[in-house]
């Protein structure tokens, strides 16, 4: 068996439903409880959330041989456009994903990506050497402060994998942070900023409060702040700007962006879902009747004025 997340059921034909927006990646989840104890994840080893969820998402079991079958059945000019696995962390799960990735390229010509939290730089190897495009580390805290704080120790070890990952495969580490953690704003776009440098790709994710986990009770982050945040890392993967041309409160707020053009947001990609291509993770954050952190698809001009305007410093913007 194996786990599909529910728009991607739905698009297969395994369940029943009606979606605002279909999902462009076709997401499969591998493990049981994960024996990592993040205090924000369902899947988290003493975690009492229900246990096919991720997130706000459920991911119902399904037969694997019949999930393959039907992306095969698909083809490569079907609605996906790539498989993302999302692996939680247990005993055999470099096996188990490496066996998955050979039996999908048996059958489909979909590129395969992978959320995966690899033990060491041997583990990279192999899932790379197994076909896989893109490597997501999990990384989720924007400081070393806040990765101890919620999700424990490890976060040299981590970096150091990230690090040797960008440089011997460039263009193929990507990277999960997590908005709402904790972090300061400054935190995150510095970390973006590092990232960017090494060449790894920045996914945006806002915290979302999941009962059952330990941050069932924290509130998810300010739409502003995520807003602001947003902006900070299109300007910064697009080269416009770097995290040193910010300006921040002693709080760590970013309180004004570098000079730049705002006609390079209109149109909306800043605030669309961000990280390895062909991702929209649609509604992974919040639900169809928003507000939309991440935007699933291509906001209208509306849309993009408002999200903009939610940054909350736009006349301050310097252009």
């Amino acid at each position: 068996m194996i786990n599909v997340s529910l728009g991607t059921a739905i698009v297969l034909g395994l369940k029943k439903g009606r979606m605002a927006c279909p999902p462009t990646t076709a997401y499969l989840m591998l493990g049981d409880k994960c024996l990592r104890n993040c205090a924000f994840c369902s899947q988290a080893r003493t975690s009492s959330a229900n246990s096919l969820y991720l997130s706000r998402i459920s991911w119902p079991p399904f037969p694997e041989e019949e999930v393959i079958l039907r992306l095969e059945a698909l083809g490569p000019s079907g609605p996906f456009r790539r498989i993302c696995l999302q692996v939680t962390y247990f005993p055999r799960a470099l096996q188990r994903t490496l066996d998955l990735i050979h039996k999908l390229k048996e059958k489909t010509s979909l590129p395969i990506d992978a959320a995966f939290l690899p033990k060491n730089f041997e583990e990279v190897q192999a899932l790379f050497e197994a076909g896989l495009e893109h490597l997501g580390f999990g990384l989720d805290a924007a400081s070393k402060r806040v990765f101890v704080k919620v999700k424990g120790p490890g976060w040299e070890k981590i970096i150091h994998l990230i690090e040797q990952t960008a440089y011997e495969y460039p263009g193929k580490a990507a990277v999960h942070l997590i908005v709402g953690l904790g972090e300061t704003e400054e935190e995150m776009v510095r970390m973006i900023q590092k990232m960017h440098d090494m060449g790894v790709i920045t996914g945006l994710f806002a915290f979302t409060p999941v009962a059952g986990t330990r941050m069932e009770s924290f509130p998810p982050p300010e739409l502003t702040s995520y807003r602001r945040i947003q902006i900070a890392r299109y300007l910064i993967v697009k080269n416009v700007a770097r995290a040193e041309d910010f300006s921040f409160s002693d709080a760590g707020e970013i309180i004004a962006f570098p000079p730049f053009d705002p006609e390079i947001l209109s149109n909306g990609e800043a605030f669309r879902t961000s990280g390895c291509p062909d991702c929209n993770r649609p509604y992974y954050n919040e639900p169809p009747s928003g507000p939309l952190y991440n935007f699933p698809y291509p906001p209208s001009p509306e849309e993009v004025r408002q999200a903009m305007m939610e940054a909350d410093i736009w006349p301050k913007s310097g252009a």
